[in-house]
């Protein structure tokens, strides 16, 4: 039997680009752009599933691939609880893998002018289950989405 187990975490991560604020949130409004960042992207690495995104408050996205090199199914479910255009998103998310519940979490997301590009800050409070994901994980998997989103909106 899984050991039925609550782990909770909070990190800060802090980015710098040298796009305006506008761009940097375009990123992660516009599906085209987001498609071409977060993930899931490598047709060698991911089969998508499912994939949507309506971004307006109480709007949801829905991120579901399968990894092709062991077959299982990672879904990222989301809902928009505050978006203020250029300044901030606040969202709550789902993680699932093969059906199970690993977290969820609340994450910001704030954009500030910096001597003409942006700099980014997100903060994420994860509740994690069952020891079925890792918080130090997750952080590095969510500091290479933010390099991943700096190479498309610099380049």
């Amino acid at each position: 039997m899984t050991d039925r187990k609550l782990t909770h975490h909070t990190f800060v991560l802090e980015r710098d680009y040298k796009s305006s604020p506008a761009r940097v949130f375009q990123a992660f409004a516009d599906p085209d752009i987001k498609a071409r960042w977060f993930g899931g992207t490598d047709r060698d690495v991911w089969k998508p599933i499912e994939r949507s995104i309506d971004f307006r408050e109480g709007g949801r996205e829905v991120d579901e691939s399968e990894w092709t090199k062991n077959g299982m199914v990672s879904r990222f479910d989301a809902v928009y609880h505050e978006i203020v255009e250029n300044l901030r998103i606040v969202y709550s998310y789902e993680m699932r893998v093969n059906g199970d519940r690993l977290s969820v979490s609340i994450s910001s997301i704030e954009f500030e002018p910096n001597n003409g590009g942006t700099h980014l800050r997100l903060t994420e409070q994860g509740t994690y289950f069952d020891n079925l994901d890792n918080a130090d994980q997750r952080e590095q998997g969510t500091s290479e989405l933010l390099d991943a989103l700096g190479a498309e909106v610099d380049r």
